[in-house]
């Protein structure tokens, strides 16, 4: 009944995925079915792991973490765990060739999470390399599915585009993040005193993100193509509302785009789908 364990820890992972993220969840639907578990599997751990250092405040988050970080590199080497994330995790690491440098970019991420605050130039950019590219370009190699020529034409938008997913999170929680857990990730920056300016500078910088992955999500197979271009279309709509935020509303509330809105891009993007799909089968 060993088929039976699997199902259950894939069920488990997409559960994760839907409780946390309505926008990734919408995004993962829309993929061919082939990627649906090696993705919810990828998202689940990295979920988890964020969330040890993000809300376990009660606990020892330094040993929680650390014993999550030594179990997910049992279960890719033993090809097993009997927690059924890690067990998902694992099967997508081992069945697409995931490097393990990724993994452990990753979790060197989260590490700073336990004592970080404020953020240099150079410390920003490894968090944002640890914490979102690394995800894109673990995502990529299922999507590439053994093209390795494909995957290296893809890494550079694929980081751009798990960069630009970072940078609009850091600006819509900028509250929650300085006020429940002291931190602030763009370098130079203090809450208290955030200004135009500054916000301009870098919405600029998430424009030319944005800008570099739209490139490689017209290039991706087309059964990944439109689940990757809905979370890019949320993420867009996302980034567009925080723009026409003042900055003083930013230190007020999370900016958030409505459910609706959400279904209506899944309803355009799978019309979009479907007429690229038809145009490709008559040509």
């Amino acid at each position: 009944m060993f088929q039976l364990f699997e199902k259950t820890s894939a069920a488990s992972s997409k559960l994760i995925t839907q409780a946390y993220s309505t926008s990734f969840s919408m995004g993962i639907k829309t993929l061919g079915k082939k990627y649906h578990e090696p993705i919810y599997g990828i998202y689940a751990m990295v979920r988890y792991a964020d969330e040890i250092v993000d809300t376990f405040h009660d606990y020892d988050k330094k040993y929680l973490l650390d014993k999550f970080k030594r179990d997910t590199y049992e279960a890719i080497e033993q090809r097993i765990s009997l927690n059924p994330v890690l067990y998902s995790f694992q099967k997508a690491v081992n069945d697409y060739q995931i490097p393990l440098h990724l993994v452990d970019a990753f979790f060197k991420s989260m590490e700073m999470d336990l004592y970080e605050t404020a953020y240099g130039e150079e410390g920003y950019q490894e968090y944002i390399y640890g914490s979102a590219e690394v995800v894109g370009l673990m995502c990529l190699k299922v999507f590439a599915n053994g093209d390795d020529a494909l995957f290296e034409r893809l890494k550079v938008p694929a980081k751009a585009l798990g960069a630009a997913f970072q940078k609009v999170n850091f600006l819509r929680d900028m509250k929650s993040d300085y006020q429940e857990r002291g931190r602030v990730y763009f370098p130079g920056i203090d809450f208290q005193n955030f200004e135009v300016q500054s916000k301009r500078k870098i919405e600029e910088e998430i424009a030319i993100d944005f800008q570099e992955a739209y490139r490689g999500i017209l290039q991706l197979p087309m059964e990944a193509r439109g689940g990757v271009l809905l979370a890019y279309k949320y993420y867009i709509k996302l980034f567009e509302k925080i723009e026409q935020v003042p900055v003083e509303k930013m230190k007020e509330a999370r900016i958030r785009v409505p459910d609706i809105q959400k279904i209506v891009l899944l309803v355009q993007t799978l019309f979009q789908q479907r007429v690229s799909t038809s145009l490709s089968i008559v040509h």
